[in-house]
C-alpha cells in the first residue's frame, strides 16, 4: 500500500492555463463547496482531458511558501459508463516514481526481489540521462530501472481522429477493465513528430547500456481498468524503438495500481501483459 502524505482536496478544473499564471502547468480549480478558485500545479499538463477544463481532480497541498500554487493535481476522476461511477486515475508522473520506490522498499516487485542495494536519480557512464533507479539485484547484477507513467487507456489504441469513427457500441461486449494502457500520447506540432523526445532518449540509452547492466523500462499504470499495455500506435517512432530495445535486451515491464478516493494506492499486478 502507498498513501499520499497530504490531505486530499477535491476540485473541478475551471481553466488551464490559469487566468493569473499563463504557464500550461498551472490551472484554475474550483474546490468543492467553494465559490472561489485556486491555482493548482498540473504536472501532467492537460493529460488528454484528465486534467483539463471540467475535469474532476484530487489535489494535495503544496507546502512551499514561495510557490504560487498551494495545490498540486495528483489524481483525476474518470467516469466509467459500464460502472456508472468514477474510477481514480493517477496523473502525476512523479507519483509513479514514488509508487515504485515504495514497492522496492517493501520488496513487492517480483522481478526485482531481494535487492542488495538501490539509489535514485543517478547518472551512468557520462550519458546525458539521469535514471530513476540504479542498484544491484539479488544475483549481484547491476541494474538500471527507468519509470514512465501511463495514465491513459482505451478499448482500442488509435488516434483521436480514428476513434471518432468507431461505433459507440463496438465495445459493449467488453468488461470495463479490458482496456489497453498505452504510452506515449500528448501534444505535438506535427503528427510525424515524436511525442516525447525525452522518453525516446531514455529507450536509446537503456539499449546502449544493456550489454553492461540489467536494463529495465517500467511502465506504471495508475488505473484499475486496464488488462494489457502497449507502446502507442500514434507514435510509430517510439513504438519501433520500444520493440528494438526489447529485442536488444531491455526488459519491458508493466505494473498496475488501483487508487481510492482517499489517496491510497494498491499494487494489483506487477506483470501486466504487454501486447
Amino acid at each position: 500500500m502507498f498513501t499520499l502524505n497530504n490531505k486530499i482536496t477535491k476540485g473541478t478544473v475551471l481553466k488551464r492555463p490559469s487566468l493569473q499564471c499563463k504557464t500550461p502547468y498551472v490551472a484554475d480549480v474550483i474546490i468543492e463547496e467553494r465559490e472561489d478558485s485556486v491555482m493548482a500545479h498540473t504536472p501532467a499538463l492537460g493529460c488528454c482531458g484528465l486534467c483539463d477544463k471540467d475535469a474532476i481532480v484530487l489535489m494535495t497541498s503544496v507546502e512551499k511558501e514561495k510557490n504560487i500554487c498551494k495545490y498540486r493535481v495528483d489524481l483525476s476522476l474518470f467516469f466509467e459508463p459500464k460502472l456508472d461511477d468514477y474510477i481514480v486515475v493517477g496523473t502525476n508522473p512523479k507519483i509513479a516514481e514514488e509508487l515504485v520506490n515504495s514497492m522496492l522498499q517493501q520488496n513487492r516487485l517480483t522481478f526485482l526481489k531481494d535487492l542488495r542495494s538501490f539509489q535514485r536519480e543517478k547518472k551512468i557512464d557520462g550519458l546525458n540521462s539521469r535514471f530513476d533507479f540504479v542498484g544491484v539485484d539479488a544475483n549481484n547484477i547491476p541494474f538500471i530501472l527507468e519509470i514512465k507513467n501511463v495514465p491513459l487507456a482505451d478499448y482500442v489504441d488509435c488516434s483521436s481522429k480514428d476513434r471518432k469513427h468507431i461505433n459507440s457500441n463496438a465495445f459493449d461486449h467488453l468488461k470495463f477493465y479490458d482496456k489497453i494502457g498505452y504510452f506515449p500520447d500528448g501534444y505535438r506540432k506535427k503528427t510525424k513528430d515524436v511525442i516525447s523526445p525525452r522518453a525516446l532518449k531514455h529507450l536509446h540509452h537503456l539499449t546502449e547500456l544493456s550489454s553492461k547492466y540489467r536494463t529495465i523500462m517500467c511502465y506504471v499504470i495508475q488505473r484499475e481498468d486496464v488488462s494489457s499495455f502497449q507502446p502507442s500506435v500514434i507514435d510509430p517512432i517510439y513504438r519501433d524503438a520500444f520493440y528494438e530495445s526489447r529485442n536488444k535486451g531491455v526488459e519491458m515491464r508493466a505494473i498496475q495500481f488501483k487508487w481510492d478516493m482517499d489517496g491510497n494506492a494498491k499494487l494489483i499486478n506487477d506483470n501486466l501483459p504487454i501486447n
